[in-house]
């Protein structure tokens, strides 16, 4: 739900382009965080890095650093 001041300085609640500016600050920091830790993973401990198919610490890594890059973006817009 947008908070006041959206509409304050929008004028408007328009849902639709909410939803549209959310998924594409995600899908900007997923696309960011992927490329941050592939580009750091050789240079983490084993237990950080990925293995494919596999549940494991390297995607609990990735995670947060794209979780830290949605947070980067809400931040700057």
């Amino acid at each position: 739900m947008p908070t006041g001041s959206f509409i304050r300085r929008h004028g408007t609640l328009n849902a639709a382009g909410i939803v549209k500016r959310r998924f594409v600050q995600s899908l900007i920091a997923v696309v960011a965080g992927n490329a941050i830790y592939f580009g750091i993973e050789r240079y983490l401990p084993p237990r950080a890095q990925h293995h494919i198919y596999q549940v494991d610490w390297g995607l609990a890594v990735d995670f947060w650093i794209c979780l830290a890059c949605y947070g980067l973006l809400r931040l700057i817009r």
